[in-house]
């Protein structure tokens, strides 16, 4: 094992050249493997990537259901995690089973199934459609006018599309625990201490932050978001990760992190297990490695590759 940090990346380096690997990295994950990665990005950013690879392995900085997803996309190709528990509240709040069960139950109703991409494998071979914050919109106006749809797993993120589409959807009750704690209060303190400052919230906040927001969008959109604004001060409402990209691609602005009623910005405990020494242990060894049947793959990769035609 290398023995300091500037060895530790040299080598990561080294074994992805000889792994003939690929780091994909998502924008919450800590800044040395933002850094040292091939690719920085949102959700759907990610997916492309992960499909038009040409690397043998995939290593996935995020958390499970990412990699996930890069398996779905590559089924013959190695795609590695470096924490294996590196899970997600929204994937847990709907189980497979669970969505399984209550389709048979309201079968007549034949919903039209909305997946979130934060979900599980399982979840992805029950739906129709896979959507990401950044194309969530764009999805749900190609759904079906006939058919009712049901929008899982996420609450928060459903809702702000309801409002933007003007579609009613059936909402399963899940939610991120980092977005959820923001808090309306928590925001409007940070607001009054810097009355001239913007604000940028993701959507899988609360009704009442996204309120208080100038602009709500995907991680990417932040981006664009920051870099056009002609605000000098912008209040970033979302996992604190965000903000080591955003201060690399917006330098001139004074990005604030979005504080919560106890402390003064949001980490995902998911994504902060991926460190520099896992992902070159995970090179190393090509383990934990993500599998999942063949059949529950075949099946989730359709909505997956519905979504990226839909988002062209």
């Amino acid at each position: 094992m290398a023995s300091t940090a500037l060895d530790l990346k040299e080598d990561i380096l080294r074994l992805k050249k000889e792994r003939n690997a690929v780091i994909l990295a998502h924008n919450y994950q800590v800044g040395p493997i933002q850094d040292i990665a091939d690719y920085v990005g949102d959700s759907l950013g990610l997916a492309y990537q992960a499909r038009e690879t040409d690397a043998e392995v995939i290593a996935f900085c995020g958390v499970h259901f990412m990699a996930e997803t890069a398996k779905i996309l590559n089924p013959n190709k190695i795609v590695v995690l470096p924490d294996k528990d590196a899970g997600c509240s929204l994937e847990e709040s709907c189980p497979a089973d669970k969505l399984e069960a209550f389709l048979i139950e309201s079968k007549e109703k034949n919903y039209y199934v909305i997946a979130y991409i934060n979900c599980s494998g399982g979840v992805k071979a029950l739906c129709d459609v896979i959507c990401t914050s950044g194309n969530a919109v764009r999805i749900v106006e190609q759904a079906p006018a006939d058919r009712p749809i049901l929008f899982v797993p996420d609450a928060n993120l459903g809702a702000w599309v309801m409002e933007q589409t003007g579609r009613k959807m059936d909402l399963w009750k899940g939610s991120c625990y980092v977005h959820v704690e923001f808090t309306r209060d928590s925001i409007q303190r940070i607001k009054d201490e810097h009355p001239d400052a913007v604000v940028v919230a993701h959507p899988e906040c609360t009704t009442a932050v996204r309120l208080l927001a100038d602009e709500v969008c995907s991680t990417e959109k932040m981006v664009h978001f920051c870099k056009n604004s002609p605000a000098k001060n912008i209040i970033v409402v979302t996992e604190s990760g965000m903000l080591h990209r955003l201060q690399k691609e917006a330098p001139d602005k004074n990005l604030i992190p979005g504080p919560t009623d106890h402390c003064a910005c949001a980490d995902c405990r998911y994504m902060k297990m991926n460190t520099l020494e896992k992902l070159h242990a995970c090179l190393d060894s090509l383990e934990p490695r993500v599998e999942m049947p063949e059949d529950i793959r075949q099946r989730a990769e359709a909505p997956i590759l519905r979504m990226l035609e839909q988002s062209k």
